[in-house]
């Protein structure tokens, strides 16, 4: 990820701000050693601290879908590092630094994001933008007076280039398979063999007042009631029906009741809910 950044920092430096000229384009800690041994003009781009952008970090899963529209994984979302480079200029006359320093800033000064054309291999894929911050004040917890007194080096006048950087995390997790059928239910008796669906017959019915009694709804065409939802005699024959049809169980829940019929079993012979 950041020899990527590297290579499209490089590639805006060397052909938008120093227009293809000789001067050369380099990643070095500019120390005392360092000032020393060269002896060409010379762009330096250090890298002197990565950190993460809290702000920009989300929660949650990002699906991921074949050609069909169908999910088959999710993955995190992407996260963003500020790379911050401290970009200086090198020659034996101040001047020729100072234009070279004017260069770079209006070239940097014409974007708000890295060019997507500058992008290359796996942040060039995410097709997310790499924002630029130039020369904004240091945070509180540094200076650019104690990085160059860490390099050990002398005060020079630089540009503070923070690039934001996605990553995306290479963690994904596979999704299951879709559902293409109804859930189903599968009864089994007490020896673990499933009951036979053909003497199965399954009925939920709803239930607004006491059952058997005047206002019961419980009444449908599996159970041979009328099926009156209203109040007075019919609803109680309604409710009559459905304890003589042979019921094995009748459970009320939530205003619901499920029950599970044979229809081997002679009718009267069933147990009341």
């Amino acid at each position: 990820m950041i020899d990527e950044i590297d290579a499209a920092l490089k590639s805006l430096l060397k052909q938008e701000a120093l227009g293809g000229s000789d001067v050369e384009v380099v990643f070095d800690a500019p120390t005392k050693d360092w000032a020393a041994r060269r002896n060409a003009p010379m762009v330096n781009a250090f890298l002197y601290d990565v950190r993460e952008d809290v702000r920009k970090r989300t929660r949650g899963m990002i699906n991921e879908y074949n050609d069909a529209g169908v999910v088959i994984g999710r993955r995190l979302p992407p996260r963003f590092y500020n790379l911050s480079y401290l970009v200086t200029a090198w020659t034996h006359r101040p001047e020729d630094e100072h234009r070279l320093l004017a260069q770079m800033l209006l070239c940097f000064s014409n974007y708000e994001a890295m060019p997507p054309e500058r992008l290359n291999g796996q942040i060039g894929s995410l097709g997310l933008p790499v924002e630029m911050r130039i020369s904004l004040p240091p945070p509180e917890d540094r200076s650019f007076a104690d990085v160059w007194t860490a390099l050990g080096g002398e005060l020079r006048p630089s540009i503070d280039v923070v690039l934001s950087v996605p990553l995306t995390p290479a963690r994904t997790f596979t999704a299951g398979p879709p559902v293409t059928a109804p859930t189903s239910l599968t009864l089994r008796g007490v020896d673990g063999e499933a009951v036979d669906r053909d003497r199965q017959l399954f009925r939920i019915t709803g239930e607004t007042g006491a059952s058997g009694g005047a206002g019961s709804g419980a009444g449908t065409e599996e159970s041979g009631g009328d099926g009156s939802g209203s109040g007075g005699p019919g609803a109680g024959k309604s409710g009559a029906a459905d304890t003589a049809g042979g019921s094995r169980s009748g459970r009320r829940r939530r205003g619901m009741r499920l029950q599970i019929e044979d229809k081997d079993r002679p009718a009267g012979t069933g147990d009341k809910a």
